[in-house]
């Protein structure tokens, strides 16, 4: 008898689907392997940040091949868990079909920053770590 595993399902949810939904997708697939099925879409669809790219870069992770989607090509899809990433996407999709958990998790917006590249990059980097946090958190709690 093979022992199927069936991986979990997760999207996340953000505006523009640029930058703190994108760094998730990558986050998420570096910590946990094939543990999990990830996917990142948003209420527009935009470009990856170039900024984002280049701090998921410095952490050894590559999304630069990662693109922006769209929500209608994840409706009608079956979630283990639904996850936005910006206030803004909580608001436009309070309720999600097909998702089992709903969760919102509240990050800065870093393609708001100002000053110059370093000071913007420092923003996404801090966005960056602060949801690698929230990641590590749950994997952990996960194993216990």
């Amino acid at each position: 008898m093979t022992n199927v595993r069936t991986r979990q399902r997760v999207l996340f949810i953000c505006t523009h689907n640029s930058a703190r939904s994108q760094m998730a997708e990558g986050w998420l697939r570096h910590l946990a392997g094939d543990r999990y099925e990830v996917h990142s879409a948003g209420t527009e669809a935009t470009f990856v940040r170039p900024l984002a790219i280049k701090a998921m870069a410095e952490v050894g992770i590559d999304i630069s091949q990662q693109t922006s989607k769209t929500l209608n090509g994840y409706l009608r899809e079956p979630w283990d868990f639904v996850i936005t990433v910006c206030d803004q996407a909580n608001e436009a999709c309070p309720f999600f079909p097909g998702g089992k958990h709903r969760l919102h998790w509240s990050f800065p917006d870093p393609s708001t920053a100002t000053g110059t590249d370093d000071e913007k990059l420092a923003v996404y980097r801090t966005v960056r770590d602060a949801i690698r946090i929230r990641l590590k958190e749950i994997l952990s709690s996960e194993r216990r």
